[in-house]
């Protein structure tokens, strides 16, 4: 369960400009801020059924996008690259390199972190 908003919410952040401006409401409301369906039917002025067929469609549009696009699992997979690059640099930074393997693998690390800013 928590693992499907997780990825609701990944769906969301990744895909969401694409929606109506409801769905993605309805959605964001939903998802990120934990609003239950009466809640968000409030704030929104609209009905719980309403509210439940703005989600469920937006949802659907989203899982379509991913499946055709796939960019969160390319996402999820270069993250993982990357921890595994990390890892493997911090590995070979325990090692006795010298002061230039040592500036070359502190180089490697710096270009790691910034390939994960950009995301």
């Amino acid at each position: 369960m928590a693992e499907d908003r997780v990825m609701q919410s990944l769906l969301l952040d990744f895909y969401g400009e694409l929606l109506t401006d409801k769905q993605r409401e309805c959605c964001e409301l939903h998802f990120n801020e934990d609003l239950s369906l009466a809640e968000i039917a409030e704030q929104s002025g609209i009905s719980r059924q309403g509210v439940w067929d703005n989600i469920r469609r937006g949802v659907a549009a989203l899982e379509a996008i991913e499946e055709k696009t796939g960019l969160i699992r390319r996402f999820s997979e270069t993250q993982k690259g990357l921890d595994e690059l990390d890892d493997t640099v911090r590995a070979l930074g325990s090692l006795p390199l010298g002061a230039e393997g040592e500036a070359l693998a502190e180089k490697l690390r710096r270009q790691i972190r910034e390939l994960r800013t950009r995301g």
